[in-house]
């Protein structure tokens, strides 16, 4: 008999009448022959109600009480849909999170391993199961939660350890868009998007499913179908999978980060070591990075600019004085008005112009970028925050977002492709459940056929990236990283990695476009690209430590930083690639699987 596991997000039972009818949906599935678990978020408001209360006995309440007081919110909810499933006629139990081992980590827990026997028997002696989402126990016994999206990753985590056929999320929007329709009119629902993108989206704001949840269906080859609670007929969501809805389309998707702020250490000595000591700092303090932009060193000295949540700008700028301090950087400076506008597709891996063709829709716009990062699906693009709302519009008009792709996959294609990578990983998954969320790195790979082409002086108006990277896209050239640092008195650097063949085309190209404007241009023939990639590369922000640390400790200097969801790039010298690969190898035994 297949099982099925289904999330009701705190929308969807928000009242009884909304519990009463999830309670009908779980039975209807049982009634066609599947096994049911469901998995529930606290009541609407009600996870506000109770950090309201807390707030109102205590400034700062333990983070162990809060775990406490928090996990009461979806015991309620998982007691009443269990009443209204008796009332329908069925047979419910509902279960607290006492199955879910977690580590000690108070309101940002991480699971290790789910205990499934109980469950097991209560499923085949006809139950229901309702299980409360967002919270585990830790070795202990105390009750811990998982932060935020915790739900999400509850049901996909118990679909992957159940060896669930499909984890339904049923939630208050009719599933995945092209980006946020409340922002753009004609944003459209994905038939299905890949793990890889959604992962890329929800990173960037996307708020259907939280990214650790994501990463354990990538990781666990977990079919996932967003859908409608309100709907009740059969009309399909979007399925997240193995597979894009088109492999014709480049860009499947675009978000918008609204409230970023951006940070610029200057003057740092160009050597090894000094990229460790400011983001050690930055990970002490437990501040996550976004955007990390580095820019290659000239005269000794490089820039390095990143971007955090508005919200950690006050504790960052901490932070980054004392680091800078000890690294002897000239200056730090910082602006808070940024937002940040981001294309995903798979198609980008094997597509040229992604990146020329946004640039040109924001120029049109008369949008500047502040800051550019790439990835292979990827490309993000720092703006003013007044411009954010319009540059999203731009992107998702220029890359026709709102019309269906050609050859587009269909729904019942994802879901079997989806069902089939499951099958064939089976025993793969059943070997990585034992820690679960654990970081898990996929590989370590030296790339060393690419040179870099880096710009000084670039004008910091718009339609300058554009313009550039127009000239290279009509010369045939591939472009791979691109690292637009942020500006300082109108000028910005700019640098990117294209195939060794095409390095002097490259660099002629990209000289014209920007000689007459005071820039100049200069390759370096002879780098390497060493890349992490894994599930989880974001979430465990240790992963851009290590990687500095091991070349720090191999005497290597990173040269650029380019970061995703799922891969950290960096740029060394082409002789030291080698040393670096074996650094990074042996710094990530541990967790390469």
């Amino acid at each position: 008999m297949s099982l099925i596991v289904q999330k009701f997000g705190g929308t969807s039972v928000a009242d009884a009448e909304k519990i009463r009818a999830a309670a009908r949906r779980a039975l209807r599935a049982q009634q066609q022959g599947h096994q049911v678990v469901m998995v529930v978020s606290a009541m609407g408001k009600n996870t506000d109600m109770l950090v309201n209360l807390a707030g109102q006995v205590c400034d700062n309440p333990p983070a162990r009480e809060m775990d406490v007081l928090l996990s009461t919110g979806e015991q309620v909810t998982m007691s009443v849909m269990a009443m209204a499933i008796h009332d329908l006629g069925g047979k419910a139990t509902s279960l607290t999170g006492v199955g879910v081992r977690t580590d000690s980590s108070h309101t940002k827990a991480r699971i290790q391993s789910i205990s499934t026997d109980r469950m097991r028997k209560l499923l085949d002696d006809g139950n229901i199961i309702i299980a409360a989402g967002f919270q585990g126990v830790d070795d202990d016994l105390n009750i811990t939660t998982l932060g935020r999206g915790g739900s999400d990753t509850s049901a996909v985590a118990l679909a992957a350890v159940l060896g669930a056929e499909m984890c339904e999320i049923y939630t208050d929007v009719d599933g995945v868009f092209t980006t946020d329709p409340r922002q753009v009119a004609d944003a459209r629902k994905m038939s299905n998007v890949s793990h890889d993108e959604m992962l890329e989206l929800a990173s960037l704001g996307a708020g259907v499913m939280h990214s650790r949840s994501i990463e354990f269906g990538k990781k666990f080859n977990v079919p996932i179908h967003v859908r409608n609670s309100g709907v009740f007929t059969d009309e399909p969501g979007t399925i997240i999978g193995p597979i894009a809805e088109s492999a014709n389309r480049a860009v499947s998707g675009c978000a918008l980060t609204k409230a970023e702020a951006r940070l610029t250490v200057s003057g740092v000595p160009d050597k090894p070591g000094v990229s460790l000591t400011i983001f050690e700092k930055l990970a002490s303090d437990n501040i996550a990075v976004d955007m990390i932009m580095q820019t290659a060193g000239q005269d000794g000295h490089a820039d390095i600019s990143f971007t955090v949540l508005e919200s950690d700008l006050p504790r960052t700028l901490i932070a980054v004085e004392a680091a800078a301090a000890a690294v002897g950087a000239v200056d730090v400076t910082h602006e808070a008005n940024a937002s940040k506008v981001s294309v995903v597709g798979l198609g980008m891996a094997t597509q040229s112009g992604v990146a020329d063709r946004m640039f040109r829709a924001l120029a049109e716009a008369n949008i500047n970028i502040a800051a550019i990062t790439t990835s292979e699906i990827k490309v993000s693009c720092l703006v003013a925050r007044e411009q954010g709302l319009e540059a999203l519009r731009a992107v998702h008009s220029e890359f026709e977002l709102g019309s269906p792709p050609e050859n587009r996959v269909t729904f019942e294609d994802s879901l079997a492709a989806a069902k089939k990578a499951k099958e064939a990983d089976a025993i793969a998954v059943v070997n990585r459940l034992q820690a679960m969320e654990d970081l898990t790195v996929h590989g370590v790979v030296l790339d060393d056929s690419q040179s870099l082409v880096t710009l000084t002086d670039v004008p910091d108006s718009p339609g300058i990236s554009a313009d550039i990277f127009e000239v290279i896209a009509a010369a045939g050239i591939v472009v791979d990283m691109i690292v637009q640092g942020i500006g300082a008195n109108g000028k910005t650097n700019l640098s990117f990695t294209v195939p060794q063949p095409a390095t002097d085309e490259a660099a002629s190209a990209a000289g014209s476009a920007i000689e007459k404007r005071g820039g100049t241009a200069k390759s370096y023939p002879s780098i390497a690209i060493l890349s992490v990639t894994g599930v989880g590369i974001r979430s465990h922000t240790g992963v851009g430590l290590r990687m500095f640390r091991a070349l720090s400790k191999a005497g290597i200097n990173v040269e650029l930083v380019s970061t995703s969801e799922v891969k950290v790039n960096v740029v060394v010298a082409g002789d030291k690639g080698a040393a670096g690969l074996a650094a990074l190898q042996e710094a990530f035994a541990d967790v390469i699987g």
